[in-house]
């Protein structure tokens, strides 16, 4: 298997492992949850499922393409920074709903958001259609993170 091939197969896994692991760990449902003081800027729960989709089928995208099109060093840089934000997004999530450590999902949510900026701006050099695509996944972690800081505050 070529390396452009490998790349975008990983970018793949990626991608699959965060949909895996969010679906492990995130819990909306519990009672626990739903006695939490909510911020006032959370949004409603029927734009989870919207986005989330959204988010997970361009990130799947994003990282074939980047495998496909980006030089081998720009192709590594991109898949390193984006399994680390999957590493802290699903950090957050088990930190969040599993032993309930609220600000510590709450960092690892800002580091998420931290790590994604580098793979936007990657994208920026490679294609300009998929950069634009993948700015509505880089609001989507700052407002969670945001939300998620203003949990461990208010709980």
């Amino acid at each position: 298997m070529s390396f452009r091939n490998a790349t975008s197969f990983a970018g793949i896994a990626i991608v699959l492992v965060y949909v895996i692991g969010s679906g492990l760990w995130v819990n909306t449902g519990d009672s626990w949850y739903n006695n939490l003081n909510k911020p006032s800027w959370q949004p409603p729960g029927f734009i989870f499922g919207i986005i989330w989709p959204y988010n997970f089928i361009v990130l799947g995208i994003a990282a074939f393409a980047i495998g496909q099109r980006a030089s081998k060093p720009v192709a590594l840089t991109y898949m390193a920074f984006f399994a680390l934000s999957v590493f802290a997004a699903l950090f957050w999530a088990y930190q969040f709903y599993r032993p309930h450590n609220l600000t510590v999902a709450a960092t690892a949510l800002v580091g998420t958001a931290v790590l994604t900026l580098p793979m936007t701006y990657i994208l920026f050099t490679i294609s300009l259609p998929l950069a634009i695509a993948v700015i509505p996944y880089q609001v989507w972690v700052g407002i969670a993170a945001s939300t998620s800081w203003r949990y461990s505050q208010i709980n």
